[in-house]
């Protein structure tokens, strides 16, 4: 079946394994690449091209590891979504792709391919960092981003208390799920008060972890996520896009659902409105799981800057623990383990040796031969 999305992370959640999956996701990033490995599809082909040449992107990367083959469509001249139609059969053989009698012809995006592509990724990067600083000082000198460090801001009241304690808010970032299963032992112990941004609602009810609030723009979380029991925050503009009160693009779907939600109006992503919430109700310590931190991370969410995020961290910094990679220190722990027990065994080989030629080590050495003999003949 042939699957059509211009938003990976809508489609992904209704996809059947074996999907022929069609995206318009330039660039595309690693986040939605594996919510598309974890729907098993035959193929995905991309109407404009996986890598740009503006940043090395992860995600073909990630796409190809999990042996999913990639086709771009072609000389690019055709938009793949106006000759293919959704949630029909379609065939795909030798990069040809077949649909009730449409025949288009694709170019196959290889591991080779995607190699070349990389390297002149990574020579414009020094280009991308630059215009990506120069949009961050831009923004950084908006009242309205100002506003975020400087000015009160207005959060809204929840039933869930935050104040005096650790509040753990964990974000779609690369790598979160596998951060997010380390601190199994803080969850436990700290039972922190959990807020998820959007789709990382599902993740964390996947691991048996109900959060107290979810905050977004709710267009990646699943309907099960949101009737979860949950608080639920809808993220707003921060001035209205026109006369009236603010507007908060999750609520319409929010509503469709009967659930009763607030709205929170505030500058910058809904990742910074999440660590405002928790700093301005007063939490002693703030653990963040899969935030975005760095130049490709931003590039990934299709940001030309970073001003809101630089700001809001300046200010929730002192009470704010970034948990992102936390999951690597403990695969690195597990693979010197094997390592520490060898040396182990070679330190204390010796000493076996020097207590065997000992009158008492030669004494429980007989005994131990006739206890054998005794119990196995």
């Amino acid at each position: 079946m042939v699957r059509l999305g211009r938003r990976t992370k809508v489609l992904a959640p209704t996809l059947t394994p074996g999907a022929i999956v069609v995206l318009d996701h330039a660039d595309l990033d690693s986040v939605a690449a594996r919510t598309l490995v974890a729907a098993r599809p035959l193929a995905v082909i991309n109407n404009v091209p996986f890598v740009s040449g503006r940043y090395p992107n992860r995600g073909p990367e990630v796409l190809l590891r999990a042996g999913i083959a990639l086709y771009e469509g072609g000389s690019g001249a055709e938009d793949l979504f106006a000759i293919l139609r959704d949630g029909e059969l379609g065939r795909i053989s030798g990069g040809v792709l077949e649909q009730s009698g449409t025949i288009i012809r694709l170019a196959p995006f290889t591991s080779a391919i995607l190699e070349d592509k990389m390297r002149a990724a990574r020579a414009n990067l020094n280009d991308a960092l630059s215009d990506f600083a120069q949009n961050t000082l831009r923004y950084l000198d908006r009242e309205e981003e100002r506003s975020l460090l400087l000015d009160p801001v207005s959060v809204p009241e929840t039933r869930t208390v935050l104040a005096g304690r650790a509040v753990l808010i964990v974000v779609r970032g690369d790598g979160y799920e596998e951060d997010l299963a380390q601190l199994g032992l803080f969850l436990r112990e700290q039972s922190p008060a959990v807020i998820a941004v959007d789709g990382a609602a599902d993740a964390l009810l996947t691991l048996g972890v109900r959060p107290d609030i979810i905050l977004g723009d709710m267009d990646s979380i699943s309907d099960a996520g949101l009737r979860c029991g949950a608080e639920l925050i809808v993220h707003a503009y921060s001035r209205p896009l026109t006369s009236g009160n603010s507007v908060a693009p999750g609520l319409e779907r929010v509503e469709s659902l009967r659930l009763e939600a607030q709205t929170f109006p505030v500058a910058g992503t809904s990742e910074d409105a999440a660590l405002l919430l928790a700093y301005e109700r007063g939490a002693d310590l703030i653990v963040a799981v899969g935030t975005h931190s760095h130049l490709e991370d931003f590039l990934d969410k299709g940001r030309g800057g970073m001003a809101s995020t630089f700001l809001v961290r300046l200010k929730v910094g002192s009470r704010l623990v970034d948990a992102r990679g936390v999951s690597r220190l403990y695969a690195r722990r597990q693979r010197l383990a094997p390592l520490m027990v060898s040396l182990a065994i070679c330190a204390a080989f010796p000493l076996v040796v020097l207590f065997a030629n000992t009158s008492v080590g030669q004494h429980l050495w007989r005994s131990l031969v006739v206890w054998l003999r005794l119990h196995f003949g």
